[in-house]
């Protein structure tokens, strides 16, 4: 099988997907990919390009249900989980 993200990626060798449910509460997601693939995240298990460390859930403010997002992933034992997220630059340049 080939690697389906290799056509995917980002600026800075990140995927590019959508975040299609977020949980702030819960400090979960999931991003869906251009592929169609839904592959999920969970705070304290993902890091937000750009946050600050500390907190609950660095950079979940960062994130909103919609957003175009870079994201880099990991195999754990629950399967293939995003392991960072990059938030879509809202300066526009």
């Amino acid at each position: 099988m080939s690697d389906e993200y290799d056509s995917e990626r980002f600026p800075g060798n990140f995927y590019s997907g959508l975040i299609v449910i977020l949980d702030a509460v819960r400090g979960r997601g999931l991003v869906r990919t251009r592929s169609g693939r839904e592959i999920p995240f969970e705070f304290p298990f993902v890091s937000v390009v750009g946050a600050p460390i500390g907190g609950r859930a660095p950079g979940i403010e960062f994130l909103r249900e919609g957003d175009s997002v870079g994201f880099d992933v990991g195999w754990t034992s629950k399967g293939l989980r995003i392991t960072s997220i990059k938030p879509a630059d809202r300066t526009g340049g």
